[in-house]
């Protein structure tokens, strides 16, 4: 079993020492998915919830969220982010809003948690945009797809 990195000689949490690492160019992608109702769907298709454009709303809060990680996540480093791609994929059946997020740095440390974190702020920004039409919506899926350098290599979620 590997050492576990993030325990310190006490049993407690650190944030681990990356001083020594070099830089690295390093990608994430992550995905996940909002289960709306036909009627729902209809409302962020033709822009007319009273909060404004759904789509447009939730790039940016998802943007922002991988730019601020390492202030959610208590063991993420902040990192300087060199790259934040977010994408919106609308289904009819069943309805749904498939949301993709890639985040890109050269670092000492990956960007997998800016990427799932910029696909759960918007899925939770549509979510809030949609409440007063529906409360029943589904946040589903959230999950890497893959991630790219660093020292334990290449990974696809195949």
């Amino acid at each position: 079993m590997a050492e576990l990195t993030h325990f310190n000689p006490q049993g407690r949490a650190r944030m681990v020492d990356v001083t020594e690492k070099s830089p690295t160019h390093r990608t994430a992608v992550a995905a996940g998915t909002v289960l709306v109702s036909p009627e729902t769907m209809s409302h962020i298709q033709a822009g007319t919830l009273k909060k404004g454009d759904v789509l447009a709303v939730a790039q940016v809060a998802g943007i922002q969220a991988a730019k601020h990680t390492w202030e959610l996540i208590p063991m993420c480093h902040p990192l300087p982010l060199t790259g934040i791609d977010i994408s919106f994929a609308l289904r009819e059946d069943p309805p749904a809003v498939d949301i993709r997020a890639q985040v890109t740095c050269t670092g000492v440390t990956g960007v997998e948690m800016e990427a799932l974190t910029a696909v759960s702020a918007a899925a939770l920004t549509i979510y809030d945009m949609c409440k007063a039409v529906q409360k029943d919506m589904t946040i589903t899926g959230i999950h890497l797809v893959s991630k790219t350098g660093g020292k334990s290599g290449d990974y696809h979620n195949d």
